[in-house]
């Protein structure tokens, strides 16, 4: 196991289980998690499969107890997993925690959908907290536009004096946001990126300026860059190299790995582009140094 970073922002370079036994108990302010699911993802050639669903659960029971540990009295934690996954995640946890909202990330989708029963197109997230009567939760900063007040303007009857709606509100617990696509600015080589929107509203929401954020299966390092962004303290953990390789350049925390120069990777159209600039650059050159030849 190695860490990387500075008092700040942290990268631990090892298991989850094993790195989530190192950090104090009642210490962090906001987990996030997204493992793995169990759906066979293909992530960088370690495969996303347990050899039974009984497996799987009782690894996630072992790193769900750490992180509950690991929270805060008044800290929040924010889970994913797959959709027949989750009731056996909200069983366990309502028992340790208090349950304030069953989330849905929903997304549309034009890929290849199911043919013969309904595709899915959300993922579920539980919203928890150790004391549903002390904790975080920042309603000024997260505020959406309320259609009914700010769009159709209808009137409150109800009141003494009649007004219009509120124009602003909390959001409410189906979140939709797109899917990182290959072409975003924000996109990196990983199967199952979160959105940089997705995480700042729970980090807005949920920490606060010096907090600090943990993301135990960091991936592309949304979480701690968000985190980073937004001037919260982050640690986040990662298993694979080539995952704690996009997350020290995400966080600016080295400019090399084993000797290795640390880059966003070149997309094919952006290859093109490339090329294309580059020919463009030798023609004017070229062409340049043709006119001031002839005269």
């Amino acid at each position: 196991m190695e860490i990387f970073g500075n008092d700040r922002h942290k990268i631990i370079h090892g298991e989850a289980l094993q790195a989530l036994t190192t950090l104090a108990n009642n210490s962090v302010d906001l987990i996030f998690a997204d493992p793995p699911y169990n759906i066979g993802k293909n992530f960088n050639g370690h495969k996303d499969r347990w050899a039974t669903e009984e497996d799987y659960l009782e690894w996630c029971y072992k790193w769900l107890d750490l992180c509950v540990q690991k929270l805060k009295s008044n800290g929040s934690f924010y889970v994913m997993t797959a959709t027949q996954f989750m009731p056996f995640f909200d069983i366990y946890l309502r028992k340790r925690l208090n349950i304030l909202s069953r989330l849905v990330w929903y997304y549309d989708s034009s890929g290849v959908q199911a043919k013969k029963y309904y595709g899915s197109m959300y993922e579920p997230i539980l919203f928890c907290v150790k004391d549903k009567d002390k904790y975080t939760f920042n309603t000024e900063d997260i505020l959406v536009e309320a259609k009914t007040g700010a769009k159709r303007k209808l009137i409150d009857y109800r009141k003494t004096i009649p007004t219009v709606y509120n124009s602003e509100k909390v959001p409410g617990n189906v979140w939709e946001y797109a899917r990182v696509r290959y072409r975003m600015d924000e996109y990196e080589n990983h199967p199952t990126q979160k959105p940089i929107a997705l995480l700042e509203r729970i980090i807005k929401a949920s920490s606060n300026v010096g907090d600090l954020v943990v993301d135990p299966f960091s991936g592309t390092f949304t979480t701690c860059f968000v985190a980073k962004e937004l001037g919260r303290n982050s640690i986040g953990i990662e298993l694979q190299d080539e995952y704690v390789k996009i997350g020290l350049r995400r966080l600016q925390l080295a400019k090399e790995f084993k000797g290795e120069k640390l880059q966003k990777e070149i997309r094919t159209f952006e290859t093109v582009k490339l090329a294309t600039a580059n020919n463009l650059k030798l023609f004017e050159e070229t062409h340049g140094k043709y006119i001031h030849n002839k005269h």
